[in-house]
């Protein structure tokens, strides 16, 4: 069976669902320097640029949330994926910025 993912989640759905079982893998799309400043925890990090040669590293039994600084970059991971056949593939709306926004006010922001 094929499970459907929706293309974009919140950050208040991302935190409820890195709670559960069937947790999504986190992909940070950010480069390293905006990393080294804040991230998810458990996130793994891929940026952009990497992303057509290391994809197929990614799980495809699982749903895998994209993450950048405010959304776009992890929308055009989530759109270009999705159009290789990558239908577990997830934009996490707002990013980093929302997260420390809603979920983590302690959470450094740039």
């Amino acid at each position: 069976m094929i499970e459907t993912f929706p293309i974009e989640i919140d950050v208040s759905t991302l935190e409820g669902w890195l709670k559960q079982p069937d947790a999504p893998y986190v992909v940070d799309v950010r480069e390293e320097w905006e990393r080294a400043l804040c991230a998810i925890e458990g996130s793994h990090h891929m940026p952009l640029g990497t992303l057509p040669a290391e994809f197929g590293s990614l799980p495809r039994d699982k749903a895998v949330v994209f993450v950048c600084h405010h959304g776009g970059r992890s929308m055009r991971a989530t759109q270009w994926l999705r159009a290789q056949g990558w239908s577990n593939t997830i934009n996490l709306a707002g990013g980093m910025d929302a997260w420390a926004t809603d979920i983590d006010p302690q959470m450094a922001r740039y």
